[in-house]
């Protein structure tokens, strides 16, 4: 059975301690921090950036305890469609949840092929397809600034990279974060040019 799993970043004050799966980096960052009680350890998603918040000076089992297992997905070859189904119509997937519109709206798509939840389905698929690419940069910068708000949100040059990273300035971005300390600034370069769009990266 395959899994996927997320990536952790660990940092001691400004040092990058352990990169890798969860409990890899939670491992290690628990070894740091019983040799090293009175240095700060931050720990992050590697993608979105979101701080890990996790009780290091408890036991290694609690640690691992609070390690969020990988997802599980069906082996290569197997789908819904192999399991069995019971009477009535196939599992979609589907999330029943309130949608308001005016009464011209639903008059639309109830005149559509399909009716309305077919209709409404195509016009997200849509938008979904349109904005990937904005989407994309959208939520890569967002992960970039929450990364450097929590690691360097007192350094110099924190507004000017911020603003540089918004603006999609790269030059002004490295100009900005250049005298960070080294792994701190290497991290937020990395998520900065994931922030890139596809026809300047």
């Amino acid at each position: 059975m395959n899994t996927t799993q997320t990536a952790w970043i660990a940092f001691a004050d400004s040092k990058r301690i352990a990169t890798g799966t969860p409990a890899d980096v939670a491992t290690q960052a628990k070894s740091f921090v019983d040799a090293h009680p009175q240095t700060t350890v931050f720990m992050f998603d590697a993608e979105t950036s979101q701080r890990i918040d996790i009780d290091l000076c408890a036991s290694l089992t609690h640690v691992l305890r609070c390690v969020p297992k990988p997802e599980a997905q069906a082996p290569q070859g197997e789908s819904q469609a192999d399991t069995p189904r019971t009477a009535g119509r196939p599992k979609l997937g589907v999330t029943a949840r309130e949608v308001t519109l005016l009464p011209r709206h639903w008059d639309w798509l109830a005149s559509q092929p399909g009716g309305a939840s077919v209709s409404l389905r195509k016009l997200v698929e849509h938008a979904m397809r349109a904005s990937k690419e904005t989407d994309r940069i959208r939520l890569a910068r967002e992960s970039a600034y929450r990364f450097m708000s929590a690691m360097a949100g007192d350094a110099a040059g924190f507004e000017e990279a911020s603003r540089a990273l918004f603006a999609g300035n790269d030059a002004g971005f490295r100009q900005s974060v250049a005298k960070w300390p080294k792994d701190v600034r290497e991290h937020a370069l990395s998520l900065a040019a994931a922030a890139r769009s596809e026809e300047t990266a």
